[in-house]
């Protein structure tokens, strides 16, 4: 049998539609005393990993990836550090789905029908999860966030082509840059993707360029990394609709046919987090009210707001989501040694 390197296991899981890969054995052990020094660490020693995982062959621009890792705190049941095209995320909610759905389907967790509870670590912190069960499947995955808040309300920023834009700036365990759709004239239907990815992706450069910002506790997290588009709902019992851009390659405002990026498949858990901080401090969602974010594809995330906070003095709000994952696949990544492209690469056909 030929002799092949470094092999990654890994499950391939999507949560409403996005896709998040989920390795679960074949990535060394990683130095740190807390997640979020691990994921730093993977970052600048083990981004091999990352690369090769998401780009071609392969990856795709849609497409997260997860590693499994032990916990640093004795309180978790497991440890994941998240994955995406151009950055490593502190927290996701639909790869926490993917990862709970993996962790519990495969048994690496002992399942408990009808509900699992577990506790995740994330570098963003601690994820209690409720996972219902029943006949081996995990049929919905509700998780307690890390505080969500808002920065910026309504702050205008000047978008090369576009004009001035009103955006809200929002932590939901990412920063996001979030603007109105409908104000902007833009359609959030699946098949407009290519626009929505391009004004979204624009907006945020522009609102990283102009108003940056950092958690008021690890500054080392800066932002806004990622855009959401917000406009009203297309399905019933919907709240909202949203079409979240996740960054696949460099902004150059010389250079158009770089003003592009990923639609988030889903309704985006840290996307619906910070959107429904910004509700909040709107005045326009209370604490305990069902909020139902809508996605692209028209799969929806359940989300309430179980609590006010603070977080550094600022205020906050401790968001639930709700959704479900499904695995569609099992596979061993292995490399050769001889393979011209060990950290895959990217072609501009479709990679902005």
């Amino acid at each position: 049998m030929r002799e092949f390197i470094d092999r990654l296991t890994a499950v391939d899981v999507h949560a409403e539609g996005e896709p998040g890969r989920v390795i679960t054995a074949g990535v060394p052990d990683l130095p740190g005393d807390t997640m979020l020094e691990k994921m730093q660490w993977m970052e600048a020693n083990a981004d091999d990993i990352r690369l090769r995982m998401l780009r071609e062959p392969n990856g795709y621009p849609g497409l997260c990836c997860n590693v499994i890792v032990p916990p640093t705190d004795p309180a978790a049941d497991a440890g994941f550090i998240i994955m995406e095209q151009t950055e490593y995320p502190p927290m996701s909610g639909s790869n926490t789905i993917c990862v709970t759905t993996a962790l519990l389907e495969t048994g690496i967790v002992p399942m408990v029908e009808p509900v699992t509870e577990l506790v995740l670590e994330s570098p963003a912190g601690l994820i209690g999860v409720r996972a219902d069960c029943a006949d081996g499947k995990v049929t919905r995955v509700n998780f307690r966030n890390v505080p969500a808040f808002v920065l910026h309300l309504d702050v205008p920023v000047q978008v090369p082509t576009l004009g001035e834009v009103m955006v809200d700036i929002a932590w939901g365990g990412m920063f996001y840059a979030i603007a109105d759709a409908d104000a902007l004239g833009v359609s959030l239907d699946a098949d407009n993707g290519a626009e929505i990815a391009r004004v979204s992706e624009m907006i945020r450069v522009a609102t990283h360029e102009q108003v940056p910002v950092a958690h008021p506790i690890h500054p080392e997290l800066t932002g806004p990394t990622i855009s959401q588009l917000s406009g009203a709902p297309s399905v019933a019992g919907a709240h909202r609709r949203n079409a979240v851009t996740v960054a696949t390659g460099e902004l150059d405002w010389d250079r158009p046919e770089t003003w592009g990026g990923a639609l988030d498949r889903c309704p985006c858990g840290t996307g619906t987090s910070a959107k429904m901080a910004v509700l909040h401090a709107r005045g326009e969602l209370g604490v305990g009210e069902e909020f139902v974010h809508e996605g692209p594809l028209g799969t929806t995330f359940t989300g309430r707001i179980q609590e006010e906070t603070t977080v550094a003095g600022i205020p906050a709000v401790v968001p639930e989501i709700g959704g479900q994952g499904w695995i569609t696949g099992f596979a061993e990544y292995v490399l050769d040694p001889t393979d011209p492209f060990p950290a895959g690469y990217t072609i501009g056909d479709i990679w902005p």
